[in-house]
């Protein structure tokens, strides 16, 4: 039984989250303290253009950038949902149930949105995939909630079940359960976990996943577009209630309020396991304290090592990920080249495994193993990797190893992927062994400034730069700052970083992230 144990580091802008399996570390979560569109947030939208070529439309959410909703995340049951949220805006809705109300048909599958939306239009959305750097976050109207056990979908009648629970016998009970409770016109996904679990469990889950659609309901009343409905539970919570099982013995949280916040969740979903929650008040900092950090610095990277000497070469491209396997300076003497490959390439597939789920990489993977002639040693290769990715609660795909060795997986993913920096570049040249001339330094941020605000359309920006270049920027009453209000028509704040060096500047959007030129 592995050993599982989550470690939570919060501070008043953002919260860690490490998960250990074994003292091993393979999912590293970050999520900011003010986070506003995160997945599975729910708002009230208005459509703000229809593009036909692409069969989707551009919906205000409040954010910044226009959120993307595709024809096929429409969901069938789309004309009911509008159906439904307009009477309840209306206040026309007496019960959130339901099992009266009059279902509209299904759309097409093959049709087109300009059909179904239209300019203006207000519309029920769930964000699907949060904003990732200058793109708005890509939503859904197929709404999902997601409890312990079930996903509810309101508008539908499907009953399906999870594919990892293999037993017939099992996969009969838990329909034939689910049918007899669920709630008409409400379908339902029974999940992996829900299995050999008894009805009094799921009754009790669904009866929460019910309440939330309520608390939709009663707050359609009178909203207005781009407001948020309601807030899909905090990221700790999330991952808790995904992954809690008998093997999670620990919850260590340095802050008492997260502390006291999973506790009340715990209780509410696992109140035998409450226990396992301790509050860590050691002065070390916490990720230090469990060797989290150390784990971190040796995980990311273009190079990882693993003990043994094996190393992974990982780069990233526009269009995929690639991942090279290299024996390094593991070579048994006594064995031959296509015994040692086999060697290495199993060993290095458990890493390949850990830095997807790490790292939380998504789209397409290609990983270059070493060479194997012997058909069953690749065949075991792909059945261990199989093996190895089955703990990533990722939906995944793998394909077995092409003639040149090469494994092709696809991942999805729906969350930035995480990066940290592990190599310190020089401050001034930024690792080149050239520094920009600084006669243009200042002519060189307003190019940026222009193509932030008339080609990006960014309505927020503030620059953080050097505390003598600060002072050259603003000096005089008609300053340069001044200059770039007047031709603009935005105000540039301005942030003096002493810890900048003299030809260093970054820009940073109203979230506090940096914007990435």
């Amino acid at each position: 039984m592995v050993n599982k144990e989550l470690v939570i580091d919060s501070d008043s802008s953002e919260v860690s989250i490490a998960l250990l399996e074994d003292k091993v570390l393979v999912e590293l979560n970050k999520e900011k303290s003010n986070n506003k569109y995160a997945v599975g947030d729910v708002y009230l939208g208005r459509v703000r253009k229809i593009m036909p070529g692409l069969n989707a439309a551009f919906v205000d959410v409040g954010y910044e950038k226009d959120a993307f909703l595709h024809y096929l995340d429409l969901g069938a049951q789309i004309n009911s949902l509008n159906k439904f949220v307009n009477l309840a805006i209306e206040g026309k809705v007496q019960s959130s149930s339901l099992a009266r109300f009059s279902m509209e048909p299904d759309i097409d599958k093959g049709g087109k949105i300009s059909s179904v939306l239209s300019p203006n239009q207000i519309v029920l959305v769930q964000i699907a995939k949060e904003p990732i750097s200058t793109k708005g976050p890509r939503i859904t109207s197929e709404l999902t909630f997601a409890g312990r056990y079930l996903v509810m979908v309101p508008f539908s009648n499907r009953v399906s079940i999870s594919q990892k629970i293999k037993s017939p016998e099992e996969r009969n009970r838990l329909k034939r359960l689910i049918q007899s409770i669920r709630p008409k016109n409400c379908g339902i996904i029974i999940r992996t976990v829900a299995e050999n679990k008894m009805v009094a469990d799921l009754d009790a889950d669904l009866k929460n996943l019910v309440q939330k659609w309520g608390n939709i309901v009663t707050r359609l009343k009178k909203a207005q577009p781009t407001q948020k409905i309601i807030s899909e539970i905090d990221r700790t919570s999330a991952i808790l209630r995904d992954i809690l099982n008998e093997s999670f013995n620990s919850i260590y949280v340095n802050d008492a309020d997260v502390y006291e916040e999973i506790k009340t969740y715990i209780k509410k979903i696992s109140p035998d396991k409450v226990d396992i929650v301790k509050h860590y008040k050691g002065k070390t900092p916490i990720f230090e304290n469990f060797g989290i950090d150390k784990q971190i610095k040796n995980s990311f990277g273009k190079i990882v090592t693993i003990k043994s000497g094996i190393y992974l070469i990982i780069e990233h491209t526009e269009a995929l990920h690639v991942i090279d396997i290299n024996s390094g300076h593991r070579v048994n003497v006594d064995s031959t080249q296509e015994a040692n490959a086999l060697s290495v390439n199993m060993e290095a597939s458990a890493e390949v495994a850990r830095q997807l789920r790490l790292r939380d990489m998504g789209g397409i993977i290609v990983v270059d193993f070493i060479d194997m002639h012997q058909a069953a040693h690749r065949r075991g290769l792909y059945q261990k990797l199989k093996d190895e990715m089955s703990k990533d609660r990722a939906k995944h795909s793998i394909l077995p190893p092409s003639k040149f060795g090469l494994v092709q997986i696809t991942r999805q993913r729906v969350r930035p992927e995480m990066t940290v920096q592990v190599h310190e570049k020089c401050p001034a040249c930024d690792g080149t062994g050239k520094v920009k001339s600084s006669i243009i330094l200042v002519d060189e941020i307003e190019n940026n400034i222009h193509y932030l605000i008339k080609d990006q359309n960014e309505k927020y920006l503030k620059l953080a730069l050097n505390p003598y270049v600060h002072a050259f920027i603003t000096k005089g009453f008609i300053s340069r700052r001044m200059k770039w209000f007047l031709r603009y028509g935005k105000w540039i704040r301005l942030s003096s970083m002493s810890s900048h060096h003299f030809l260093e500047y970054h820009f940073f959007n109203k979230n506090d992230d940096e914007i990435v030129l």
